[in-house]
């Protein structure tokens, strides 16, 4: 069961790190996510675009597993990894339905789940409570969909790679997009549970 937790002084937070591999990481995925719009609408170069988008989901997991096996956890940390999924996410949608590779109403729907979050959050921060905590589901979501993106991309034209590819990427799509928006549901459910225990 999910939940909302209140804000609390006693410091059992992530420390307050800024030079750590994980975050170096993160900065790199974010640093990249210019780079591979301009790959994607400029030159439409969707080879080398592909190849950074696969390098953002290495990373994405990557800078996870080196948090834990470095011990090198951080406040900030927590704010750059999904800071970088969301933003990776959005900017690879709305690339995607510009270049039509995706229609404009699956961009409305994911977009719209994320802005729902973002009410979420607001609300629990109102009520004196912490942002919601990340689900499993959430993580799944973000997992597949880091597997849909370049999957759609490499379907494009018709190649034998992109026909092989194809059923693959819109299973994946498909799959990440329903597990994206049960999790936004769950954080619904989870700020509606929050918001209406009685005040301590």
């Amino acid at each position: 069961m999910v939940r909302a937790a209140k804000v609390r002084g006693d410091g059992a937070e992530a420390p307050d790190r800024l030079l750590t591999v994980p975050n170096l990481l993160s900065v790199l995925r974010l640093a990249g996510i210019p780079l591979f719009l301009w790959l994607l609408l400029g030159p439409q170069a969707d080879g080398w675009a592909l190849v950074v988008l696969v390098a953002s989901g290495i990373t994405d997991w990557l800078d996870g597993k080196l948090a834990r096996w470095l011990n090198q956890t951080s406040r900030l940390g927590s704010l750059l990894d999904p800071a970088a999924d969301r933003l990776y996410t959005l900017a690879t949608i709305l690339a995607f339905v510009i270049r039509d590779i995706v229609p404009w109403w699956v961009a409305a729907v994911l977009i719209g789940r994320d802005l729902m979050v973002m009410v979420c959050i607001w609300l629990l921060r109102r009520s004196g409570y912490g942002p919601p905590e990340v689900t499993y589901i959430g993580k799944a979501a973000t997992f597949v969909l880091m597997y849909a993106f370049p999957l759609l991309l490499l379907a494009q034209g018709g190649s034998t790679a992109a026909t092989i590819a194809r059923p693959f990427a819109y299973a994946f799509a498909i799959w990440g997009a329903a597990l994206f928006l049960w999790s936004g549901l769950l954080y619904v459910v989870q700020t509606r549970s929050a918001l209406r225990r009685p005040a301590l």
